[in-house]
């Protein structure tokens, strides 16, 4: 792990700067200045997560902290089960590229919760998503089936199988070209027990909820999606959209609302990981 100068001095606890970070095995500052950089803007920072819960339980994030510092974030869902294959292949399509053109053209950062099955099938547009700074890719599943029994339908995951498909799907998203998937889980349907944050406790995510519910999935009326995201949104909101053609044919034109009515209500738009890094008890 990279860690910055301040924490090498922490670390190694000596009192001058230059021994520790010898000590440390670090770069000394003569190095820095002839680079002409400092040790800590060459270290890469490390994505903000909750602690454990109790008994070390996967942490649950659904909103960040509600100042007057006005942040929301957008994610979207890209949906696609590991069965849907042949709809693929029939012409159905799980992709929406035109919302991510218009969240681009809106200049609006956003975090894209990603099946690994949907990186699979649209690998190019996976790898364009992840490597866009505007946005960050994180976990979905593989499958996309529930980790609980009676979610809306869904196929289930058994207890022992759960945190090998998580992994699956961080392994899809580096085969598609993904660089850094963030250790963010958004359970399929939302749906999680005590057994299922058992189970991925070990993989070390922060499972990510929401507290808007945007409506949008099969939704045909864009500005009821709108209006149901604009009533509810809050300082710290995280908005559960999607971002998939088939099911939420709406999406995209109901952001063309939401997004100008937010920034004019002064609302500023940021990814899930800025709305951790402000909350109290994150690491």
């Amino acid at each position: 792990m990279t860690i910055s100068v301040r924490q090498f001095a922490v670390t190694c606890a000596v009192g001058a700067l230059g021994a520790a970070l010898a000590a440390c095995g670090g770069p000394s500052p003569q190095h820095a200045a002839r680079t002409g950089q400092s040790a800590s803007a060459t270290a890469p920072s490390k994505p903000p997560t909750l602690a454990p819960g109790p008994a070390g339980l996967t942490p649950v994030f659904t909103n960040g902290p509600r100042t007057q510092d006005k942040t929301v974030a957008l994610t979207f869902d890209a949906d696609m089960t590991a069965d849907e294959g042949p709809r693929a292949e029939a012409g159905e399509h799980f992709d929406n590229p035109q919302l991510i053109d218009t969240l681009r053209g809106f200049k609006v950062p956003a975090t894209v919760f990603m099946t690994g099955r949907w990186a699979e099938e649209y690998p190019l547009e996976a790898r364009a998503i992840g490597r866009d700074p505007l946005f960050e890719v994180a976990n979905h599943s593989y499958s996309h089936y529930a980790f609980t029994g009676d979610c809306y339908g869904l196929p289930t995951v058994g207890e022992a199988d759960m945190r090998g498909d998580v992994e699956r799907a961080y392994a899809a998203f580096k085969k598609a070209g993904v660089p850094k998937a963030m250790p963010y889980f958004r359970f399929p349907g939302g749906c999680y027990d005590q057994r299922a944050l058992r189970a991925l406790s070990a993989v070390g995510v922060t499972a990510v909820q929401w507290d808007v519910v945007s409506g949008d999935a099969f939704a045909t009326d864009a500005d009821a999606v709108a209006r149901q995201v604009l009533e509810g949104v809050k300082p710290g909101s995280v908005v559960v959209m999607h971002c998939t053609r088939s099911a939420a044919p709406t999406t995209e034109q109901a952001l063309r609302t939401i997004v100008p009515e937010l920034r004019k209500q002064g609302f500023r738009f940021v990814k899930v990981s800025e709305l951790i890094g402000q909350t109290a008890g994150h690491r």
